[in-house]
């Protein structure tokens, strides 16, 4: 009986990882999920946006705009019929999600009200992003850190992600500008 009681107590403490994330944790990883399934899954978006929303896992926290910010945008190479997706984590701040249907990339940024930087480390420094991306790179230039990943799940997928080097730097400009390709075969 006593075992039993217990059983069902820790059962009660268990936290599920995705509720014990912020509401900013929670839309930063979303819009990498949203990039990953945008670029390695197409067929999510092919025939409708429905199942592509669905794999994100945002709900209306996320939804298609007609257009963005020019600090939103990815450098001008990869704009190239861009779709742009909102995902509003907080009334003050969240992220800008930017594929393309013709290119295999997309283009997250995040700003607001809010110092994002310590959310976009604890995202990054999560086990669930370490499984789907491997660190392979890393410099420091001045107040800003850029981090290089390549997909576990495709190696020709990689992936740069810019930010604050530490927290508190300044909130009037995007705070973290992160950038992924995949490399056609030749």
């Amino acid at each position: 009986m006593r075992l039993a009681l217990w059983s069902a107590v820790a059962a009660l403490l268990v936290v599920d990882p995705a509720q014990a994330e912020t509401p900013l944790e929670q839309g930063f990883a979303g819009a990498f999920r949203g990039c990953e399934e945008w670029v390695l899954n197409p067929k999510s978006w092919a025939s409708g946006l429905a199942r592509f929303v669905s794999a994100v896992g945002l709900g209306d926290q996320m939804g298609l705009v007609a257009q963005v910010d020019e600090a939103s945008l990815p450098p001008e190479a990869l704009r190239v019929a861009n779709h742009y997706w909102r995902i509003n984590s907080t009334p003050g701040a969240g992220f800008v999600l930017v594929v393309s249907d013709q290119l295999p990339m997309c283009h997250v940024t995040g700003g607001g009200d809010t110092d994002l930087q310590p959310t976009v480390e604890a995202v990054l420094g999560a086990s669930a992003f370490a499984s789907r991306w491997e660190k392979t790179g890393e410099h420091v230039r001045g107040e800003m850190k850029t981090t290089a990943y390549r997909s576990r799940e495709d190696s020709a997928f990689s992936l740069l992600v810019s930010r604050a080097n530490t927290a508190g730097q300044r909130l009037d400009r995007a705070q973290v500008i992160a950038t992924a390709t995949y490399k056609l075969p030749e």
